[in-house]
């Protein structure tokens, strides 16, 4: 059987950096032990690192549903609804195969904050996890219905950030 003995759901949040660093590391972690990782990608359309990276780690699938911009949260472009319904399609695709062993729902929480996903899915994604499934949510402005139902609830708290003294996103680091 495929999987963890006993899947949990993880949910990453808050204004810090490092959300979806952590998934990635629980990732290559699952990886070193012959899982199966499967990650969507709300919201990016940029070439990332981890990306790049996926093609050289077998077992790990990374796929994006966003474009190279940022969102704005409170007029989406029909083209981010568009985007983040394929990647919510995909990710219900994945819930059902049971070779993945680990999904990460990347910045999802950011998604349904901006109203490009329906919160009520994400919950009831969250209830029907099968079993052995492990589970990731990354992102900010976490609801609290999601909060709730998670097993472990990390919040990440900026204390002080680089770009407050002008550096800016570095490839290889924050992208």
């Amino acid at each position: 059987m495929a999987g963890f003995e006993k899947g949990t759901i993880q949910l990453y949040t808050g204004d810090g950096k490092g959300k979806t660093t952590a998934a990635l590391g629980a990732a290559l972690r699952a990886l070193g032990h012959g899982k199966r990782v499967a990650v969507v990608q709300f919201m990016k359309g940029r070439l990332y690192g981890e990306l790049a990276a996926a093609a050289h780690l077998p077992g790990l699938t990374i796929e994006q549903y966003g474009r190279d911009e940022f969102v704005d949260p409170k007029r989406p472009d029909p083209v981010d609804r568009e985007l983040a319904e394929k990647g919510w399609m995909r990710a219900e695709e994945i819930l059902g195969d049971a070779s993945i062993d680990l999904l990460v729902l990347d910045e999802i929480n950011v998604a349904v904050a901006f109203g490009l996903v329906d919160p009520a899915r994400v919950i009831a994604l969250m209830r029907r996890k099968p079993p052995g499934l492990e589970l990731i949510l990354t992102g900010r402005y976490a609801p609290k219905e999601m909060i709730e139902l998670a097993d472990t609830v990390t919040e990440m708290r900026e204390i002080k950030h680089h770009y407050g003294s002008g550096v800016q996103a570095r490839k290889g680091i924050e992208y």
